[in-house]
């Protein structure tokens, strides 16, 4: 039995698991919010929110803890290919002639001067897990958004409101009225002309003659 022993595996290693969460915390800060798998977001919220406590602090021990936590890693926020390096060196990027990043504004920095000042008055639950009702190709997982709160109008969860039941009510009315053109009493029988019914009586009359004539 697993006694005080908390957290989630998520079937992976040690080392796999905790830099699985780094990854995801760093990407929390990055967008504000991200679309993981259920397990994944639970395993993930309370290093972040202690992360964000940690950042409210601002002093020296506190950002070497969060350093150690998280590393250095600079801050990503957008497809670098989409802008030149004259915009990208305004914004604090540096690239190379390949366009490749070699250097830029850091993650951690963001932390302690953006997202920690707008919580500061807020006494922890600074994130939110959302269901989305979908599920992952592949494995079927449940998928969620992980966002901090105050960050609800992402590119995941727009707050749009959802088409589904008027489709289905549009669903619902065509298959009424497909049910009630095929009623049987609706339907109107077929009508044949009398010249044709004649001919078609007449013919077997005629085949019949014949053969009672072939048989003598």
């Amino acid at each position: 039995m697993r006694h005080r022993v908390s957290g989630y595996k998520l079937a992976r290693t040690s080392e796999h698991r905790k830099s699985d969460r780094r990854n995801l915390a760093i990407a929390v800060f990055t967008h504000g919010q991200i679309t993981t798998t259920i397990p994944k977001a639970k395993a993930v919220k309370p290093f972040v929110e202690k992360l964000i406590t940690a950042a409210r602090k601002g002093d020296l021990a506190s950002r070497r803890k969060v350093l150690k936590a998280l590393g250095d890693p600079i801050l990503v926020d957008r497809d670098l290919k989409d802008f030149d390096r004259k915009e990208l060196a305004a914004d604090g990027y540096k690239v190379n002639r390949y366009h490749e990043l070699e250097d830029g504004p850091r993650v951690v920095k963001k932390l302690f001067d953006e997202i920690a000042p707008k919580f500061a008055d807020r006494a922890g639950g600074y994130t939110r897990i959302v269901r989305l009702g979908k599920h992952r190709i592949g494995d079927g997982s449940d998928l969620c958004v992980l966002q901090l709160v105050g960050d609800e109008d992402g590119p995941q969860v727009s707050g749009q409101t959802s088409r589904r039941r008027e489709k289905a009510n549009k669903r619902m009315e065509f298959a009424a009225k497909v049910r009630k053109g095929w009623k049987k009493s609706d339907t109107p029988a077929p009508q044949v002309p009398a010249d044709e019914s004649a001919t078609a009586t007449a013919e077997p009359e005629k085949h019949e003659g014949d053969m009672e004539a072939k048989a003598e």
